[in-house]
Formats: structure tokens, sequence, C-alpha cells
């Protein structure tokens, strides 16, 4: 009876002539444990990168400032709403907000108990997702330019809360735009800018914002506040400092709190 050939490669394995087979067997054991938990980890994000905490679609934007390592204060807005609630109080019960991917914010602040919220997008809606449209169909979102007044009345809100907005107007714009959140509120303005030195816009964006964001120092936001007679809400400061300890929130843009006009 013939024997059958051995395999050399396992004899050599074997005799530790070639010591990497057996690293090779070895690894290719533990590989379907590797690829496994890979995969997993790669749901994760992919999830993660495609839903925000409103269960809606994260927009170009915001992938793009998330990508790039920029700040949205957009985003900033959703964690400070605790703080909000806690600075403003019974203030939060009619909240318009202003600025890009405002269908996120208008989302998180009407899951909020006793408080109504309508957004203006400055920039375009292009990219909206089915919650988005729904909101624009509802009437509570709707695509406005800032540069112009706003379409409502006098006090038409509560509180309004700016967010990645005033960082694309020049001075020119902003003498008009800042006395119409003014007019438009009856409670107060929450500015939230960027800090300098942050990520900026990128060049594909320009043809969206018309022009790179300037993020302003503190020092120049306050001196521009004075010039355009609107007065910082002093109260509303203390409280959102005294939340904001409480709860170890820091926030990562600059927060401005002012009056409305009488």
């Amino acid at each position: 009876m013939s024997r059958r050939p051995g395999n050399p490669a396992r004899r050599l394995a074997d005799g530790g002539s070639l010591p990497f087979v057996g690293s090779m067997h070895s690894k290719s054991r533990s590989s379907p444990i590797l690829s496994v938990a890979l995969l997993v980890v790669g749901a994760i994000l992919l999830i993660g990168y495609c839903y925000s905490g409103s269960g809606g679609r994260i927009s170009d934007r915001e992938a793009l400032s998330k990508a790039e390592g920029g700040v949205s204060c957009t985003l900033e807005i959703q964690r400070s709403i605790p703080i909000l609630k806690k600075a403003y109080g019974d203030s939060m019960r009619k909240v318009l907000h202003v600025g890009p991917d405002t269908c996120s914010a208008v989302s998180s602040l009407l899951k909020e108990e006793d408080t109504e919220a309508w957004g203006v997008e400055p920039y375009d809606l292009d990219d909206a997702s089915a919650n988005c449209k729904s909101l624009v169909r509802k009437g509570l979102v709707r695509m406005a330019d800032i540069k112009f007044p706003l379409p409502y009345r006098a006090k038409s809100f509560s509180l309004v809360v700016v967010s990645d907005a005033l960082d694309y107007l020049s001075p020119k714009y902003l003498n008009k735009t800042l006395p119409e959140l003014a007019r438009v509120s009856a409670d107060g303005i929450v500015i939230f800018s960027g800090h300098p030195g942050q990520q900026r816009v990128k060049g594909a964006e320009m043809s969206k914002f018309g022009r790179p964001a300037k993020f302003r120092s503190s020092s120049w936001w306050t001196r521009y506040f004075v010039q355009i007679g609107l007065q910082e809400n002093e109260p509303a400061v203390k409280k959102f400092e005294q939340a904001s300890l409480k709860k170890s929130y820091k926030p990562a843009c600059q927060v401005f709190h002012l009056q409305s006009s009488d």
C-alpha cells in the first residue's frame, strides 16, 4: 500500500524550520474575530455619521464641519438647551432660531416641554432631510435672506437664538440684521459665534456663504453691540454662567446675551 505524500510545509513548521508558518496559522484562526469587531465598529461609525440626535440625516454642512475639525455653533445650541432653559425660563416658550442647519436646532427645541420653535435658514435647503422638509411644509422653517427685513411682526418671539450666521456678514449687513433680530424678539437675543482661530469655511462653500467666515473676538463684539445700541442682558448672563458651572458645561462657541428692542 502506497503512503500518501506528507505535507512538506507542515513538516517544516513542525520541525521549526519555518517559524512564520505557525504564526500565519495563528493569525488566520483569530482573523474572523477581528473581522467581526471591525465590522461592528464600522457600523457604529456609519450610523453616527448618518444620523443626528434629532432623528434626521446630518446635513452636508454638518458633515463637512466634523470632517474638517470645524465647530458648528448650531450643534452647540442643541447641547446648551438645558442651560438656556435655566437661564431664560418662560422666555423659552416661543423661540426663533436663525442660522444654517436650522432644522436640526428646531427639531431639538420642539422636543422640549412647553416650547414652540421656528427657524430661518439663511442659505439654502437643497440638501434638506425628510424631517426638514416636513418642518418646511408645516411652516415652522423657512428660507430667508437675513440681510433684509425678516418676515415677522415686532416681538413675534419671546427669544431669538442665532448661530453660524453672523460670522459670514460684513459690518455693513450686521448693521441691518442685528436690529431686525432685536425687533422680532420680546425677551432677548442669544448669539452663538465662533472663536477667532477656529476652523473657517473652505473654498467649496464660498458659493453658498458668499464670503469666508470672520470670527471676531469677544471685545470686538462688545464694542459693536454698544455702537449699534444693543445692551447686554446681564440677568441672563449671570443665570447662564451659573447653570453652566452647575452642569460643568463649557461652550465651544462664544455666547452673547442681548436685550431686545424697547
